[in-house]
């Protein structure tokens, strides 16, 4: 705290011994089940043991405004069920990944711990004691109709001199439960997904909303740093930042089923941070705006189970990824189709945006995986450059307003060409990863859900069987491409990616192939914890999540496979039954036909985090990760899929 890329003050997921932990669990064996509250992020664990049965409700508190006021508090509620069940409560701040250890004042049920620039705030219904000179515990019984409460909350240290003028009362603690279960639900409500599939597509618009910074409307890719993508190798990267290519992603998907304020104010987010200019634009920013990202490795931390190095910072931040434009492009398109065309003082930045696609197409990029190796052509940057150039066309002639069209058309049809010519190996009748490369790689399979070619194209349906045949798991699970061809330029392997899974389910169901889409669409679909929550990749042969956890890209994939299953089962799927169309007057893009993949397809403030982020009961740890009641999930067992007791290369 307070934001999602903020040193760790619980860490323990990636260090066992120095990171730092908030244990509240049994003091006996007990074993335990939990479910997010229907709606919301607050999680609720149920542990019942010999003599009793009780509940705990973790919940970071929201509330009206906290946008500019933001409280930045967990309130974790013990409440007795039947019987009696002992607790214990241990509680070890470690701030700033571990390096330094707090300074403990206070007494009784209420005390601040402070260490370089953080603070927080403690306090317990029940009596704590120091159980060394850092660290806290308590000890307590609740029987059926007691509750108990701890409160922890975020200060900057030098507020923290006065202990009582911040106390927040146990009734108090009880309302701001309340009102937080309140404030979710009211949101969810605003959802509209129906069908099958319709529970799951609301748990992940949950998910994704929970990955929004509401002070500044950046969207990070995941709240977590260095859950690496291959147990014990060295793939280990900071996920904790806002990717214009994955928001641009989710504030789509959550536009798509109602949410339509995330999308507004990413968009706001993305022009301050690049100046309103595309010659100032980079992948990626702090949640705040932040441009400078430095990589840095930190020695003392062990790793998740020994993965190393752990990494805050991300150097790709500083890499030419050409996607970029056309994901902007095509957002602002696609607004514009909801409703909510852009501003006057953003069609300027639009045209530089468009500008820099076409002046820029010729050049090699790192691409969507942002690999470390030598940048090559990549076919879906090519064509994503394509698509700022047709979305531009579209807009410009939508809204009457000013643009070379004739540049940009001839440049749109320049780009097509090279991709048809350079990306397309005619022998085997594909596309292929990059320009006369024949490797194939799975961020092809969403040429169609930008309209760059249609799903059930020949071209497209032969490279979907082939990176279905190609870059396969034994259980069917889809890899990104082949990590031994060595174009990402790093050591070791990795994982399946979940999202292109479901990537390829929906091309399956667009196709009109739906017991192939289904089959694909479970296997991806199983590989979530008991909270409906998905990581990065999976690790078959240890039947492990890998990866950052949980993962924006891959919620909202599972979004957009579940719409277009729904479609094809029941109205029989395909494009031609799901074009977008624009607003009344309204020119048509060349590739508007096809959607794009939103369902269709803990930071601060109202929209402050992930609740369910650290353990069946405990901090520190995503949902799934650690033992029961153990925060920062330490143990080989902390990321294991449904386990007992519980993008690439810079990505």
């Amino acid at each position: 705290m307070p934001r999602f890329d903020s040193p760790s003050c619980f860490g323990r997921l990636l260090d066992a011994r120095r990171g730092g932990h908030c244990t509240l669990a049994p003091s006996v064996a007990a074993t335990s089940e939990r479910s997010y509250l229907d709606g919301t992020l607050v999680l609720s664990t149920v542990f019942t043991t010999d003599g009793g049965q009780a509940r705990v409700t973790d919940a970071f508190a929201m509330r009206e405004g906290g946008r500019n006021d933001p409280l930045r508090l967990l309130i974790r509620t013990v409440d007795g069920l039947k019987g009696e069940v002992a607790f214990r409560l241990d509680l070890a701040a470690r701030f700033d990944y571990g390096d330094i250890l707090p300074w403990l004042r206070g007494g009784g049920g209420a005390y601040t711990a402070v260490g370089g620039s953080s603070g927080l705030l403690i306090e317990c219904d029940r009596e704590m004691r120091r159980q060394s000179a850092h660290d806290l515990s308590a000890d307590f019984t609740v029987r059926a109709g007691d509750r108990v409460r701890l409160r922890m909350r975020f200060f900057p240290p030098e507020n923290l001199d006065d202990l009582e003028a911040w106390r927040i009362r146990p009734e108090d603690a009880d309302q701001l439960l309340e009102q937080t279960v309140d404030w979710w639900r009211r949101w969810s409500a605003r959802g509209r997904a129906a069908g099958a599939q319709a529970a799951a597509i609301h748990r992940s618009a949950v998910v994704l909303k929970g990955l929004n910074y509401a002070p500044t409307g950046a969207i990070v890719a995941a709240p977590t740093t260095s859950l690496p993508e291959e147990i014990g190798g060295l793939r280990n990267w900071d996920y904790r930042f806002s990717w214009i290519r994955d928001s641009t992603f989710t504030a789509r998907s959550l536009a798509e089923i109602g949410h339509d304020g995330e999308s507004g104010g990413f968009r706001r987010f993305i022009q301050r941070s690049a100046a309103g200019s595309a010659q100032d634009l980079q992948i990626m920013y702090g949640v705040g705006g932040e441009r400078r990202l430095t990589e840095v490795e930190l020695p003392a931390m062990a790793g998740y189970r020994g993965s190393r190095p752990v990494r805050i910072g991300n150097a790709a931040a500083e890499q030419l990824q050409l996607d970029m434009y056309g994901e902007l492009v095509l957002l602002a398109w696609e607004d514009f189709v909801h409703g909510h065309p852009p501003a006057a003082d953003y069609w300027p930045f639009l045209v530089s945006l468009v500008d820099a696609a076409a002046e820029r197409s010729e050049e090699p990029d790192r691409g969507l995986w942002e690999i470390r190796g030598e940048p090559r052509h990549f076919v879906h940057s090519k064509a994503m450059c394509w698509v700022a150039l047709d979305r531009g066309i579209a807009l410009a002639r939508a809204l009457r307003r000013r643009a070379p069209l004739e540049r940009w058309t001839a440049r749109a049809a320049g780009i097509r060409a090279a991709i048809e010519t350079h990306g397309y190996d005619s022998r085997r009748g594909v596309f292929t990863q990059a320009f006369d490369h024949p490797a194939l790689d799975a961020a092809l399979l969403l040429l169609p859900m930008f309209g760059f070619v249609a799903h059930t194209d020949p071209r497209m349906v032969r490279t979907v069987d082939a990176i279905r045949d190609e870059l396969s798991d034994r259980s069917g699970l889809v890899r990104r491409y082949l990590p031994e061809t060595g174009v990402d330029g790093l050591e070791g392997g990795e994982g399946a990616f979940i999202a292109c899974t479901f990537w390829l389910a929906e091309c399956l169901a667009r196709q009109g192939r739906v017991a192939e889409a289904r089959a694909g669409f479970q296997r991806a679909a199983a590989t979530c914890n008991d909270l409906g929550l998905f990581a990065e990749e999976w690790d078959e042969a240890e039947g492990v999540m890998v990866g950052n956890f949980p993962q924006g890209l891959t919620h909202l994939s599972h979004m957009a496979a579940a719409v277009a299953l729904e479609e094809a089962e029941t109205v029989g799927g395909g494009d031609a039954g799901h074009p977008e169309r624009p607003a009344a007057g309204a020119a048509q893009p060349a590739g508007a036909g096809a959607r794009r993949g939103a369902a269709r397809k803990p930071g601060a403030g109202a929209s402050g985090g992930l609740a369910g982020a650290g353990g069946p009961s405990g901090v520190g740890a995503p949902a799934g990760a650690g033992p029961s009641g153990s925060a920062g999930g330490a143990g080989a067992e902390g990321h294991r899929h449904r386990s007992g007791s519980t993008r690439d290369s810079s990505r």
